[in-house]
């Protein structure tokens, strides 16, 4: 077993443990999570893994964000555990031959071999997210559509930026997660801002330590009705008094959502110290 508690191959001898940083389209998948009878994908890169190694050959594969169904990545990372034999067979090859058995809709580019103590959950420092949205009176580009929300009402992207500066920081963002059993809602908020780029798109960057479940579609559901005049600039940053989800406030549709980075440590002797770190629980806000 891993650290994490994922199977790791069972053929005998020597592992290397392998970064893998991959990007999907996700509307038709159920999220990253293997699902039982759901196509997702976890699943799906599973399988094509299996399919390239055998099953007692590869394993172990954890993800550094675990998005939800609909949303997209263009810079997700994870990690699996290959035995040594194998991967020397295939370390030439082995984005090629991934490529064929992968559906149009994952793409793995790089394939690394990292240190043991590489998590791709705990030794992440950050991991960066973008929403995008068309206030246009047409609705989002045609061939943007997938990853890009069609909004009715005109953005102020001042207005979202001045509704946003409250929440950076480390805070209890109960009000905009989904709460789990045991789990904390406390994250430290380094970025969030918006910005129109020249076709017109609003676009909003969003970087933590981690988020906890439906937490940036949640602030940015809160924000647009900001941005469009429905709600006050101080509105999201009051809820942050909050010890529970804000009914009022509207999760923000997964599609314009994309996973775009995950930072780690420089040095490789530091992901072993971040994965301690980060497994730490969190009860209360550092002041």
């Amino acid at each position: 077993m891993t650290a994490s508690g994922a199977e790791v191959p069972t053929s005998g001898g020597e592992t290397v443990r392998l970064r893998l940083d991959l990007s999907y389209d996700g509307t038709d998948f159920a999220g990253w999570a293997s699902q039982p009878g759901r196509r997702t994908v976890a699943g799906v890169l599973t399988q094509a893994l299996h399919q390239l190694c055998g099953v007692d050959e590869v394993g172990g594969l954890t993800v550094a964000g675990r998005t939800d169904a609909g949303v997209h990545a263009t810079g997700q990372v994870c990690h699996v555990d290959m035995s040594l034999p194998r991967w020397d067979a295939l370390r030439d090859s082995i984005l090629r031959r991934l490529a064929a058995l992968l559906p149009p809709d994952v793409r793995v580019h790089a394939v690394t071999a990292v240190s043991p103590e590489f998590d791709a959950r705990f030794s992440a420092l950050w991991r960066r997210y973008q929403y995008r949205v068309s206030d246009a009176p047409e609705g989002a580009p045609p061939l943007r559509r997938r990853d890009t929300l069609a909004w009715r009402r005109p953005l102020d992207v001042a207005a979202l930026n001045a509704a946003s500066e409250p929440l950076l920081g480390e805070h209890d963002f109960a009000a905009y997660c989904r709460r789990k059993e045991n789990a904390s809602t406390i994250r430290a908020l380094t970025d969030l801002a918006w910005r129109r780029d020249p076709d017109g798109i609003v676009i909003a960057t969003v970087t933590a330590d981690a988020f906890c479940q439906a937490m940036v579609r949640s602030l940015v559901g809160a924000l647009l009705a900001v941005g469009d005049g429905r709600r006050p600039v101080d509105w999201p940053g009051s809820l942050l008094q909050r010890r529970e989800r804000a009914g009022e406030v509207a999760v923000a549709p997964p599609h314009g959502l994309t996973l775009v980075a995950v930072g780690y440590p420089d040095d490789p002797a530091q992901y072993a110290s971040r994965a301690a770190f980060t497994r730490r629980r969190r009860d209360h806000v550092v002041a």
